[in-house]
């Protein structure tokens, strides 16, 4: 998963994240852009402050872009499913689910390119 355990701690910074995901600070930071899910804590001084959490967040957005080879926006959709399922429990889409998601999509992109 991870190049490094994650350290038991409070918070990370952004140099810390990024050593542990082996993503450069400023993917991090276009991450937290396009992902509502990574919303690291800022402190006083404006220094991002990740929790586990956000790390975990981090590691499967890799994942997803990098592994898996999903786009920005089909990692989106993917993680906000996530978080309506059971606590903890990474959400896995069914396969006849996203084999029509996929033609359906593909569709679209055929109708676009008739006209």
């Amino acid at each position: 998963m991870s190049e490094h355990p994650i350290p038991d701690k409070l918070y990370y910074k952004i140099g810390e994240v990024s050593e542990l995901t082996g993503v450069e600070p400023h993917v991090l930071r276009y991450w937290e852009s396009e992902f509502k899910e990574l919303r690291p804590h800022r402190a006083g001084s404006k220094q991002r402050l990740y929790r586990r959490a956000d790390v975990e967040t981090a590691l499967a957005i890799k994942r997803l872009l990098y592994e898996e080879g999903f786009t920005i926006a089909g990692a989106r959709k993917l993680l906000g499913r996530r978080g309506k399922d059971e606590p903890g429990e990474e959400a896995v889409p069914e396969p006849d689910g996203l084999l029509q998601e996929i033609r359906s999509e593909l569709e679209e992109i055929r109708k676009l390119l008739e006209k």
